[in-house]
C-alpha cells in the first residue's frame, strides 16, 4: 500500500519534530528519549496522536537513538528490541497512516577513519530496524546522516527485511565555496546515487540550516535522480524524494536552542519545497503538529 502510494508520486505528509514534542512533555537534558516509550507510552502516544490529527499519514517513531551503540550510552544496550517494538506499535494511530520507523546515527566512524566495520554496523542497523518492523513499521527511514557508508550499512540491513520501506536522509550544510555537503563531504547528487545503488526506495534531506538551503539541495537531488533515469538506471525512475526542515534557523535564547520559525513560515517553505520536487513533506527540529496543519493547507489549497 505504501509502495503504491509512493510511486503514484502522491504528497504525502509525515510529522515533525518529536524531540521538540518530548521536550514540551517534560523530557530533561541528558535523559534518555527513547525510553519514553517503556516508561512513558502514554505521552508518546500523545505526540503521535496530535500530529495524526494535524494531517500526517506517515508517523516517525521516537527510536532515534535506538541502535544498540547509542542506547549502550545510557546502559540499556539490553532493551533495544524491546524499546524499538514498542516505538513502532505506539506509532500506529489508526488504519490509515504508515509508521516510519527512524534510525540515526550510531555516533561511531566505520573503518578506516574508525574502529567499526561495515558488518558490525549492519548487525547493529538489522537488529534494531527488526525490531521496529516486528513492532508494525511500514518503513524506516535511516536519517539526519552525514557519512555514506554509515547510511548505506543502515540502507542494506533495512533491505533484509522483507516488507520494509526504506528512506533515506542526510543533512547537508553550505560550504565556502557555496556548494552544499555533508558533515563528511558528501554532496546532494553523490549521496543520491550511492543511496538509490544502495537499494533505497525514497531519499531525501532533513534538519540542516534551514528550508532556504533544502530547496537548493531538493533540487540537486532531482537532477542526480533525473541523471541516473536517463542513463537507463531504472531504479531512478520512481524514486520520490523527501524534505523535512527545521522550522527556521535555530537561535539561542537564555541559554536554549529555539527555532523561531512559525506555522505560517513552515508553510511557506514546505510549498516552496514541493514545488522544487520534493512529494514526502514533513519537519525537524522545531516543528510542531501547528507546523504540520499549516503546511498540509496551504499545500492543499
Amino acid at each position: 500500500m505504501l509502495k503504491q502510494k509512493l510511486s503514484s508520486g502522491e504528497i504525502l505528509f509525515a510529522d515533525g519534530g518529536i524531540g521538540t514534542m518530548l521536550q514540551a512533555a517534560g523530557l530533561k537534558p541528558g535523559e534518555c528519549p527513547e525510553l519514553w516509550c517503556l516508561t512513558r507510552p502514554d505521552d508518546v502516544r500523545a505526540i503521535h496522536r496530535a500530529y495524526r490529527d494535524a494531517g500526517s499519514v506517515l508517523t516517525k517513531t521516537n527510536s532515534f537513538g535506538g541502535t544498540r551503540y547509542k542506547l549502550a550510552k545510557f546502559g540499556l544496550a539490553d532493551k533495544v528490541y524491546e524499546i524499538n517494538r514498542a516505538a513502532a506499535a505506539l506509532a500506529k494511530c489508526d488504519n490509515e497512516n504508515f509508521v516510519l520507523g527512524c534510525i540515526g546515527p550510531t555516533g561511531e566512524f566505520m573503518e578506516p577513519l574508525g574502529d567499526e566495520t561495515e558488518e558490525a554496523m549492519i548487525a547493529a542497523f538489522t537488529e534494531q530496524a527488526q525490531a521496529l518492523r516486528d513492532g508494525g513499521a511500514d518503513a524506516v527511514t535511516i536519517e539526519t546522516m552525514s557519512a555514506i557508508e554509515e547510511c548505506v550499512a543502515g540502507i542494506k540491513a533495512a533491505k533484509t527485511i522483507p516488507g520494509l520501506v526504506v528512506f533515506a536522509s542526510f543533512t547537508f550544510e553550505k560550504q565556502a565555496n557555496g556548494e552544499y555537503a555533508s558533515m563528511m563531504g558528501v554532496t546532494p547528487a553523490a549521496f543520491a546515487k550511492a543511496a538509490i545503488e544502495a537499494g533505497a526506495d525514497v531519499i531525501g534531506a532533513n534538519c540542516g540550516r534551514g528550508a532556504e538551503q533544502m530547496i537548493e539541495i531538493v533540487k540537486e537531488m532531482v537532477a542526480e535522480v533525473s541523471r541516473l533515469r536517463n542513463g537507463g538506471r531504472n531504479a531512478a525512475a520512481t524514486i520520490p524524494i523527501s524534505a523535512m526542515p527545521n522550522a527556521g534557523l535555530p537561535v539561542l535564547e537564555n541559554g536554549a536552542t529555539v527555532f523561531p520559525g512559525t506555522p505560517d513560515e513552515f508553510a511557506h517553505d514546505i510549498l516552496r519545497l514541493r514545488e522544487a520536487g520534493a512529494t514526502i513533506l514533513g519537519g525537524c527540529c522545531g516543528s510542531t503538529p501547528r507546523h504540520i496543519n499549516a503546511a498540509k493547507l496551504r499545500v492543499k489549497s
